[in-house]
């Protein structure tokens, strides 16, 4: 089939991706794609995962059944999502466990959804980051089944996850996923502190890449950056829930035990 290369090129599509690509064979009727897409969807051969979004089944497969990339879903639900906190983590092979929820960052994100057993959730780029017009601040570009996914570099990862653990799987998924990455730019992962502007993820960061001075080769500058913006006041690690815990009053955090002493890694 002449359409054939299209699929290829693209195992999950946007409508408008799929016009573009009429346009370009000069095929420009208002009912072309819709034609199209109905005559394919009726073969078997495309499905619908939300309006205006579809995904492409190998000959021979079973449309009912057949997995769709998560990712390559969460990485088109806009034109500039990023995958995000921790998808972020997954994408990259760095997640200690694995999610059914999909976290994309956008501009104007589309409301929750579920699509079989995933679900897809929005959230809005930092206030800091729209204000600065740096929304693609550490986002790097990279290739999944020949689609090109948008996706937050493991230095913004990082802050991001510690600046919303709600987004990124509770503390102990956060440590153990970041434990697992041998190196970070720490000069990148500043530099994003600093864009942010928040003094509690300055704070969290810190105290972070203090307790893994090592293993990271963290330098006196990038925790004397960090401690320059932290909070005057003792600020809780989890903002929501203002669980009590350990002062570190190094960075005014209030810090939980099991975070503090990792008691997760404890041998019983």
């Amino acid at each position: 089939m002449k359409h054939e290369e299209f699929f290829r090129k693209h195992p999950v599509f946007t409508g408008e991706e799929m016009s573009r690509y009429l346009a370009s064979c000069g095929k420009v009727g208002p009912r072309t794609k819709e034609a199209l897409l109905a005559y394919y969807k009726k073969t078997g051969r495309v499905i619908s995962i939300r309006r205006g979004l579809y995904a492409v089944v190998p000959p021979g497969a079973n449309p009912a059944s057949y997995p769709v990339d998560p990712f390559l879903v969460a990485a088109k639900l806009t034109k500039d999502a990023v995958l995000s906190y921790h998808t972020a983590l997954e994408f990259h092979g760095h997640a200690y466990t694995v999610h059914e929820h999909f976290i994309y960052s956008a501009s104007r994100p589309l409301s929750p959804f579920t699509y079989r057993s995933h679900v897809f959730r929005g959230v809005r780029f930092p206030e800091s980051l729209r204000r600065a017009g740096k929304e693609d601040f550490g986002v790097v570009t990279m290739d999944r089944s020949g689609l090109e996914v948008r996706v937050t570099s493991l230095e913004r990862t990082l802050v991001d996850v510690l600046n919303r653990p709600d987004l990124s799987g509770g503390w102990e998924e956060i440590w153990r996923s970041l434990e697992s990455v041998e190196f970070f730019d720490l000069d990148k992962v500043v530099e994003y502190v600093l864009l942010l502007g928040n003094a509690t993820t300055a704070a969290k960061v810190g105290f972070f890449l203090e307790q893994h001075r090592e293993s990271l080769m963290v330098e006196e500058k990038h925790l004397k950056s960090l401690h320059a913006l932290r909070p005057r006041q003792p600020h809780y690690l989890d903002r929501d829930k203002r669980k009590s815990g350990r002062l570190v009053s190094e960075w005014n955090l209030v810090v939980p035990r099991e975070v503090f002493e990792r008691t997760w890694a404890e041998v019983l």
